[in-house]
């Protein structure tokens, strides 16, 4: 009686480990899926790929200009803010570009190298520009992004999905598929030991 019962849970244990183990497995393929429609293109359709050291040759704050000045926005979501211009000498070729924070900047309003988010406070966001501004001039050679198939003639200073970005993004989805394969490895030796045990 003692014996069906242990036999009963440990046929219980395992099954709940199997389940778990499938789980892991599902849920890591659905988080690859994820990243691969929503990551992955942002990451191939950029063209700044290759990173050269740029020199800060000027950086202006014009008048207030509309954001974002892209397709599609909403008239709740278009606000004034001053337009920051930051142009820069790029080592690799001895070009002078324009430079923008990310590849969505320059999506966003091609006029300004900086997009500020959306602040109540329009004093915070011209504060933040003067800063960023001030930055710019003190620091004056930074490592900056260019497109080497020439097809983009201006930098980014950073990418919003970088090779390490992506990695990382592929890391957690990868540790999860192999626990869960890891777990159904187990249980099925734990099934064949058992077997094995009882048929000797």
């Amino acid at each position: 009686m003692l014996g069906k019962k242990l036999v009963t849970a440990q046929k219980r244990g395992e099954t709940r480990a199997l389940c778990l183990g499938l789980g892991m497995v599902t849920c890591s393929m659905m988080m690859y899926f994820f990243i691969g429609i929503t990551i992955v293109p942002f990451y191939t359709k950029s063209v700044w790929t290759t990173e050269t050291m740029c020199k800060v040759l000027k950086a202006n704050i014009k008048d207030k200009v509309l954001c974002p000045n892209s397709e599609g926005s909403e008239e709740e979501d278009i606000f004034p803010y001053p337009c920051l211009q930051v142009w820069v000498n790029l080592t690799a070729s001895g070009q002078e570009v324009m430079l923008y924070q990310t590849e969505d900047t320059l999506e966003t309003n091609p006029k300004c190298s900086y997009v500020p988010g959306k602040l109540e406070n329009s004093k915070e966001v011209k504060a933040r520009i003067e800063t960023i501004a001030s930055n710019f001039k003190k620091y004056q050679t930074f490592p900056c992004y260019y497109d080497p198939g020439g097809t983009q003639t201006n930098v980014i200073l950073s990418r919003l999905y970088p090779p390490k970005g992506l990695l990382f993004a592929f890391l957690w989805p990868t540790l999860m598929f192999t626990g869960g394969c890891l777990i159904i490895v187990l249980v099925k030796i734990s099934q064949y030991v058992s077997v094995l045990s009882a048929w000797q």
